[in-house]
């Protein structure tokens, strides 16, 4: 450990040391807002220029939610470049996930992507750019789960890709990424059979985000430990409504790990819940996808050996607008198979790629992932996942959108994709819903308390 290391030698090289990492953050924080943006990633466009330089993002826009405004298509006079099918997409496959290439294959007469113009939109509040030098000069890792001296946003905006951490930074930019404090937000699930038919999950999510909390220092992070409060409410069917899930997520989990409770309406009591986490089934996803699928991915990095491949341009969901749009039914989101791919839309992207292999000795559902991740927003757009004999066995999917009335990038839709079962679930739709509540942090004003198992069963009774 990084960390432990500096403290074990002797002092004059402890003096040594830490006057040489003090020089190297400062000048990771000084590159921030300069030839890197202020998120950390490379300003400057691609060689070929079909990647642009950074301009700043979209701009901060007022969307009145809680009047019935809902977000318009910022791009919307884009044309399509062209359409990558299973037909053509050799000529693209260099940049395509190995994922993306299965679903061509997988699904050859109806899988496409739609490819326009890249539109590189991230852009954050004033306070992330701040905090991110700040982090880059304080931020530091116990280990793979232990994250010390970063508050507010990204914890290591500028990535080294010799640090012996490297991939695990990337990881923790995701997991710790900018969210508003308080946020309630419907996160419904659809479970889709192979032959398309569409069953819907109605879900609550509520965040207290303390990470990111007006106010809150350093210090005070370091005392409580506690990156955010979560509850997860099930609204329907009836057979799962009123059961409810609670986490209380650590931020130095080699120190303290999350602790979760459950509420069962039928037998009207909480209990703890110490397997919410890792690969154990997430709530009521019929088995597709695992607790540490949520959000893309989350939770502790322990059980995998992680490793920096690089960075490649690739294919990827991004602006997914056309996703949010109200008037979009079931029928029209869903397809056998996949997504109704006429929805999606596909940018070319830098992304960091990330491969995690199970360590020796443990476990996991899936004994691999590449992980692929949005520099300019540190958000995973896409994930390959191996079964424990080396197939390719599911995708994963992030389709990214710039909440420019805040503003913060933030997942549309999360697919993901069985191309075994031939089944798949969507993750976050929320068409159905009244825009002032699929998205409410304007008047969502809580605090911990609201996040008690004490209050567990008077939500699973609503």
């Amino acid at each position: 450990m990084r960390h432990k290391l500096i403290g074990a030698v002797g002092g004059a090289l402890i003096l040594g040391v830490s006057a040489t990492v003090a020089v190297a953050s400062e000048q990771n924080a000084a590159r921030l807002g300069n030839d890197l943006t202020p998120m950390g990633s490379l300003k400057a466009g691609s060689a070929d220029g079909r990647i642009p330089a950074w301009d700043g993002g979209l701009e901060q826009m007022d969307v009145d939610l809680a009047a019935g405004e809902i977000y318009f298509i910022p791009f919307d006079g884009d044309e399509r470049l062209y359409t990558i099918t299973a037909e053509n997409m050799d000529q693209y496959a260099d940049r395509l996930t190995e994922g993306h290439k299965a679903l061509f294959n997988t699904y050859p007469d109806t899988y496409k992507m739609e490819v326009f113009p890249t539109r590189r939109s991230a852009s954050y509040p004033d306070r992330a750019y701040e905090w991110a030098k700040e982090n880059a000069r304080n931020a530091y890792l116990e280990g793979s789960d232990g994250l010390n001296g970063a508050i507010v946003t990204w914890p290591f905006p500028v990535i080294d890709p010799d640090h012996e951490y490297a991939a695990e930074m990337v990881m923790w930019n995701h997991k710790a990424n900018f969210v508003p404090q308080a946020v309630q937000y419907h996160y419904n699930q659809v479970l889709v059979t192979s032959d398309g038919t569409p069953s819907l999950v109605r879900m609550k999510q509520e965040l207290l985000y303390n990470y990111s909390r007006d106010g809150i220092t350093a210090e005070e992070m370091a005392e409580t430990n506690m990156q955010f409060y979560f509850i997860q409410r099930i609204i329907s069917p009836s057979r799962l409504a009123g059961n409810v899930v609670l986490v209380h997520e650590t931020l130095n989990q080699e120190k303290e790990a999350r602790q979760a409770w459950l509420y069962n309406p039928g037998q009207r009591r909480v209990r703890r819940a110490p397997n919410l986490e890792h690969d154990n089934p997430a709530q009521a996803s019929d088995g597709l996808r695992t607790n540490d699928q949520n959000n893309v991915f989350n939770g502790a990095l322990e059980r995998y050996d992680w490793e920096l491949v690089g960075m490649r341009e690739l294919y990827l969901p991004y602006n997914g607008y056309g996703l949010l749009d109200l008037e979009l039914t079931l029928d029209d989101l869903v397809r056998p198979g996949h997504l109704n791919q006429d929805l999606a839309r596909y940018e070319l992207h830098r992304a960091w790629v990330v491969d995690a292999t199970v360590k020796e000795g443990t476990r996991h559902l899936y004994a691999r992932r590449t992980f692929y991740v949005d520099p300019d927003s540190w958000r995973i757009l896409a994930v390959d996942v191996y079964d424990n004999r080396g197939n390719l066995w599911r995708v994963q999917e992030g389709h990214i959108v710039n909440l420019y009335n805040i503003p913060f990038m933030a997942y549309a839709i999360e697919t993901g994709y069985d191309l075994q079962s031939r089944r798949y679930a969507l993750m976050g739709v929320s068409n159905m819903e009244d825009p002032a509540t699929a998205f409410n942090y304007q008047d969502f004003n809580v605090g911990p308390d609201y996040f008690s198992p004490s209050n567990l069963r008077r939500l699973g009774r609503r």
